[in-house]
């Protein structure tokens, strides 16, 4: 087979597209919460209204993704979640500014987030194939994607915090919209083996039949399913940081562009970090890799949460980045090795639901603790847990197997 770049890089195009649009919401929807309420705790409310959806709609994505095809459900997914950005202006023009309450932005960034992990797994889902036309490593195809996915999540938050002090939060999702919209036009223009609607002997029997074949897989793979739970303790303690404490406290100061930068120092850590991974994949210890990550990302929320001078937290934010990018191209590549072809939409949906299914929580945690104890006391409740868990992570038996080479579709015993 003819090398060819092209599949690859309109999948990381389209990549590229759909995260930045996530990040310009994650900026634009708790301000315009903020802006209307000034309550931390409305703002929780939509956060994790645009969470809670994703621990059903990526076991559900995943079963999609198996059964409808990879290609087919990226660009159907953008579509939907372009119309859920594109429903607030709209709202707005037609009935008015009141209709724009806490309760609809929570639907509304429910509905939109539904539809958020079935793009993000099915791209996920072609990147064995891309890497194999493209002559790259799975490594090298990992860390670059995941670059590309902290590359978006730099100009996302970074336009957004612009155009919320240009045009305001709500004019701020037309962009949301068009940046989906450009993703389904790189996504039509994709032609790659293994991205079409699978023959019917490897498609799931049905949504429930498959959700579960994917949990019993991961279940049973010890490497897999160590990962998947740290990767939930962790995302469910962290994303309430960035998606409710962070913006209330740049709020209070009237400060949406810094807001963003946060948001861009972090990304630009994880751009460098993942991509670092490409080479240090060769030397490094994957093992040693997530350690690191993890007890350097507990140390530095918890003097965040003492809220420094910017500067600072700038600094900690791009450290934390700069360690955590890694972690990313390790767990795909992971659970590629480790996967059947035919599962990989599957397991991709399990691992990502795991990784979202205590933030709902987090958010209901945080909103009421800075209302009642104050930004520092709700920072440090999140941060102290994962530093525990860092502490424990080098006694976990199953983070030893990092670093043995695992044919695809192994499992390891439980």
């Amino acid at each position: 087979m003819r090398t060819s770049r092209g599949p690859g890089l309109l999948i990381l195009c389209s990549t590229f597209l759909a995260a930045a649009a996530n990040g310009i919401s994650l900026v634009a929807l708790p301000w315009l919460v903020l802006e209307r309420t000034g309550s931390a705790g409305s703002a929780a409310v939509v956060a994790a209204a645009a969470t809670f959806p994703l621990l059903a709609a990526t076991l559900i994505a995943g079963t999609a993704v198996d059964f409808l095809g990879r290609r087919r459900v990226a660009m159907l997914a953008d579509a939907l979640s372009a119309l859920s950005v594109a429903a607030i202006p709209i709202l707005a023009m037609t009935a008015g500014m009141e209709i724009l309450n806490t309760a609809v932005l929570a639907a509304l960034a429910a509905f939109g987030a539904f539809f958020d992990p079935a793009g993000m797994t099915a791209r996920r889902s072609m990147l064995p194939e891309a890497a194999e036309r493209a002559g790259w490593t799975l490594d090298q195809s990992n860390s670059v994607y995941e670059a590309t996915f902290n590359l978006a999540y730099i100009t996302g938050p970074g336009i957004g915090g612009m155009l919320i002090a240009t045009v305001g939060a709500v004019n701020t999702m037309w962009v949301t919209a068009a940046a989906f919209c450009l993703a389904i036009l790189a996504m039509a223009a994709l032609r790659l083996p293994g991205t079409g609607r699978p023959p019917p002997e490897e498609q799931p029997e049905g949504v429930v039949s498959g959700m579960l074949e994917g949990l019993r897989f991961v279940w049973h793979n010890k490497v897999l399913r160590t990962l998947g739970l740290i990767d939930l303790a962790v995302t469910g303690l962290y994303l309430p940081m960035e998606s409710v404490l962070f913006p209330k406290y740049f709020s209070d100061r009237d400060e949406p562009a810094q807001l963003g930068w946060v948001l861009m120092a972090l990304s630009i850590g994880g751009l460098v970090g993942a991509l670092s991974w490409a080479v240090l994949s060769r030397i490094a210890s994957r093992r040693n890799t997530v350690l690191t990550a993890t007890m350097t990302f507990g140390v530095a929320s918890i003097v965040i949460g003492f809220l420094p001078p910017l500067p600072v937290i700038l600094v900690l934010s791009a450290i934390v980045g700069l360690v955590y990018g890694p972690i990313g191209p390790i767990y795909n590549s992971v659970m590629q090795t480790r996967t059947p072809p035919q599962l990989r939409g599957r397991v991709l949906g399990v691992m990502t639901s795991m990784a979202y299914a205590a933030g709902p929580v987090g958010f209901m945690l945080a909103g009421p603790l800075v209302d009642r104890f104050g930004l520092t006391a709700a920072f440090l409740a999140l941060a102290v847990p994962i530093t525990m868990l860092a502490a424990v992570c080098p006694w976990i038996p199953a983070l030893r197997e990092l670093d043995d080479s695992c044919e695809s579709g192994a499992t390891t015993a439980s």
